[in-house]
């Protein structure tokens, strides 16, 4: 039940929202275990880069993968990744959750690492 309210929810946002080249929309989801997002261009329905908390970079960083602390790591290394391709803008999609705890945390990492909504 509440897996079918998320993706009503989330199929109602990605609705409003499209991700273009200069400024992609940034997919998260979350698991009970892991953080996972993504940069998508919809205009070429591809993915333009993407890092979760089982990466080889975030691993090394030794941060336990399930926590507020995670989300914000990996929303900074995600954060160095587009801006290594060049993207300074991004749109956020949610994904059907609340913005709180690790959703927010994530894209609380992500405006640390110099990327704007």
């Amino acid at each position: 039940m509440k897996l079918k309210g998320r993706t009503r929810r989330h199929k109602r946002i990605t609705k409003k929202m499209k991700g273009q080249k200069k400024k992609p929309r940034l997919v998260v989801f979350r698991s009970n275990k892991y953080i996972y997002a993504q940069l998508v261009n919809d205009d070429s329905q591809k993915v333009v880069t993407g890092c979760s908390t089982l990466t080889k970079e975030f691993k090394e960083k030794k941060i336990k993968s399930a926590g507020i602390e995670a989300a914000k790591e990996l929303g900074k290394l995600l954060a160095q990744k587009a801006s290594k391709l060049g993207v300074k803008e991004v749109c956020f999609d949610r994904a059907g959750y609340r913005y709180h705890g690790r959703v927010k945390a994530l894209a609380d990492g992500v405006r640390e690492g110099g990327v704007k909504f």
